[in-house]
This record gives structure tokens, C-alpha cells and sequence, in this order.
């Protein structure tokens, strides 16, 4: 159907769409395209005026899932529908998506948002490890205080015992108690750390918090390890805790130092720092212009499939003799930024990805 004046008005009204990475359409009720935005010209390789007019129903595999959801739209059976279909691109395969469909009120207009359904499973595994997280965090933080309390009492018993008894063998056995008393009150301490430190917020540079990492682990391990940057050095400054952000890099680093043993005990060990800016990113549940992508990749042997989807959760380690408590504490402290870590990893190369809002 040709575009009318009052439709050309209508269709520049909708140039905002073209600042979404959802694949956007705006069409009339008869099926016909009335704007496509940026992202959905880049997915299906047609530019916006060769789209327009046309019936977009048969961009899917299937068109009738399309007619029959304008079928409802004309006559107002819905406010939103949702279902799942693949779209056809130019001499690529289909992707398969999630639509929604909803109708625009006093417009006369439907909208038509996609998203591939890799990127709807993401979003929810994001949704899925902030509220395990602070599902986590909260028991963690009531079970350490609970442990903590009798603890004391445990070494101070021993301790007393062992001033009343005579025989040196017999006071081994209290030392003893006294020692594992310490360790878990260390443990404790460091399960309670994230909610003791203060948020101490000023400007960041994170190239400067990335050298910093760079020279502890360097110094730590001396031969074997390369720590390659690769960093955007355009990325702004942007206001957070220092000490916090430098610990969160460097228990993701030592993480990943400790797993490449055996390739540092080889010499050929390397683990990359790289810094990227990202655009109309979504996570944590909100959207962000732009935001710090941070890469800690190395070329270790991976993260066992076994904890794989448990690697940030409390006391869960890959590495025998490991508390556990490193990677939690650095989505803790990057979660204090309004971030996220993620991780992606398969034999030869593991990244973890740290998200933080740019200003």
C-alpha cells in the first residue's frame, strides 16, 4: 500500500526506534510495513525504503503467524500477542525469534518487536544470576553470622583447656582446635568482607585499574604467564570504588592464573586484558547507551561443564584447595557498580566479561 502524507508524518515519529538494537517494525493494519528501523534493515539486509509498503508477513517462514496476529490487531482482540517464529534473511539462514506484537493506541498502527531467542535465553539467565545472587548473598551473610558467634566460643574453650593441662600431648589436640578455629573464622571473614567494605566512590580509570592487576599478577608469576592488553583507550572515566573494581579484576585474573598451571609450568600460558565500549546493551534488567566491556580472556583448559552454571555461586570451586568465594566476591563488587560478569568457556579459551554503565 503506498505511504500517504499522513503516514509519512506518522513514519518519522518513529525514527527513535533506530536508537533500539530490537528488531523494530511499525506497520499498518493491513500487514503493510510502515518504518523499519536500523537493526531490522541490518538483520534482513533490505534497506528501510525497500521495506516499506510491502507485506512483512512474508519475511517469515511461516506468514500465516503473522496474518493471523493482525487478524486480532483489527479488530482489537489483544493488547500484546507474543509468539515465536523464524525470520528469512537474504541469502542467509532464517533466525529464529520471539515477536511481540502490540497494537500502538490512537495510532492505528501495530508494533512489531523482534528478538532472537539466543538473546531472550541470555536476558534471562542475567535475570536468573542477579536474583540467585542476592538470593545467595543473603544466606551467606545470616549463615556466617550464625557460625561466627559460637565459633568464638569454641577457640576460647580450647585455649582455656589447654592452660589446665599438663600433658604436652593433650594440648596438641586443643592447639589443634584452636587452628581450625582460626581458618574458619578466616573463611568467615571473608564470606562477611563485601558487606563490610564501604563504597567509596570517586573517578575511574580502567586502564589504570588493569595495569594495576597486570603488575600484582606479573610479580606473582614471574615466568610462564603473558598478560597481553588490548585496550580502547578512548573509554571515558566513570565513577565508582577503585579498590573494589581492582579486587573484583584480580581474583577473575588469579582465577584464571591458577587454572593455567600447566601451561605456565610450560611457558606458554597468556591471558588477555581487553577493554571494548558497548552500545544499547541491555543487562541487569535495564538498557544502557553505552557500557565498559572488559575481557579477561585466558588459554587455559576452561571452566569444568559440571560448575559451569554455578561458578559465581558461593564456595563452588573447579580447583582442589579453592575457597570458592573469589568470583562470587567479584560479581559482588561489580554488582555494586550497576554491572555484571559473564562467562563463556570451552577448552582453550575462557572469557569473562565484566559490564559496567558508561556515563
Amino acid at each position: 500500500m503506498p505511504l500517504t502524507v499522513e503516514n509519512r508524518r506518522a513514519e518519522s515519529a518513529y525514527h527513535v526506534f533506530d536508537s533500539l538494537c530490537t528488531l523494530t517494525a511499525v506497520l499498518q493494519l493491513d500487514g503493510s510495513v510502515l518504518f523499519a528501523n536500523a537493526a531490522l534493515e541490518n538483520a534482513l539486509g533490505l534497506s528501510r525504503r525497500m521495506l516499506e509498503g510491502c507485506d512483512f508477513a512474508e519475511h517469515f517462514a511461516d506468514p500465516s503467524l503473522l496474518h493471523k496476529a493482525m487478524d486480532g490487531a483489527r479488530v482489537q482482540d489483544y493488547a500484546a500477542l507474543r509468539f515465536e517464529a523464524s525470520l528469512r534473511r537474504q541469502a542467509k539462514e532464517a533466525i529464529p525469534m520471539q515477536v511481540i506484537v502490540s497494537i500502538a493506541e490512537g495510532s492505528g498502527h501495530v508494533l512489531l518487536e523482534m528478538s532472537p531467542l539466543e538473546q531472550q535465553v541470555r536476558q534471562d539467565r542475567e535475570e536468573r544470576l542477579l536474583e540467585q545472587t542476592q538470593a545467595h548473598k543473603e544466606l551467606i551473610r545470616n549463615l556466617a553470622h550464625e557460625i561466627k558467634n559460637p565459633l568464638g566460643g569454641i577457640r576460647g574453650a580450647a585455649q582455656l583447656l589447654e592452660m589446665d593441662l599438663d600433658n604436652p600431648e593433650m594440648r596438641e589436640y586443643t592447639q589443634v582446635i584452636v587452628h581450625e578455629a582460626d581458618r574458619l573464622q578466616s573463611l568467615v571473614d571473608r564470606l562477611l568482607a563485601p558487606h563490610r567494605h564501604p563504597h567509596l566512590v570517586g573517578d575511574v580509570n580502567i586502564h589504570e585499574v588493569c595495569e594495576r592487576v597486570r603488575s600484582l599478577v606479573l610479580v606473582e608469576y614471574p615466568q610462564g604467564l603473558s598478560v597481553r592488553r588490548d585496550y580502547d583507550t578512548s573509554i571515558p572515566e566513570f565513577r565508582g570504588d577503585r579498590a573494589q573494581l581492582i579486587q573484583a579484576v584480580l581474583n577473575i585474573v588469579q582465577n584464571a592464573a591458577q587454572a593455567l598451571a600447566g601451561r605456565i609450568a610450560r611457558g606458554d600460558a597468556c591471558i588477555t586484558l581487553r577493554t571494548r565500549v558497548a552500545r544499547q546493551v541491555t543487562f541487569g534488567k535495564q538498557r544502557y547507551r553505552l557500557a565498559l566491556e572488559l575481557h579477561v580472556i585466558d588459554n587455559g583448559p576452561g571452566v569444568p561443564e559440571t560448575i559451569r552454571d554455578r561458578i559465581f555461586y558461593p564456595l563452588v570451586s573447579g580447583r582442589d584447595g579453592g575457597s570458592g568465594l573469589g568470583l562470587t566476591l567479584a560479581q559482588t563488587f561489580v554488582q555494586r557498580h550497576d554491572g555484571l560478569i559473564e562467562c563463556d568457556s570451552q577448552p582453550g579459551c575462557t572469557d569473562f566479561r565484566i559490564l559496567i554503565p558508561l556515563p
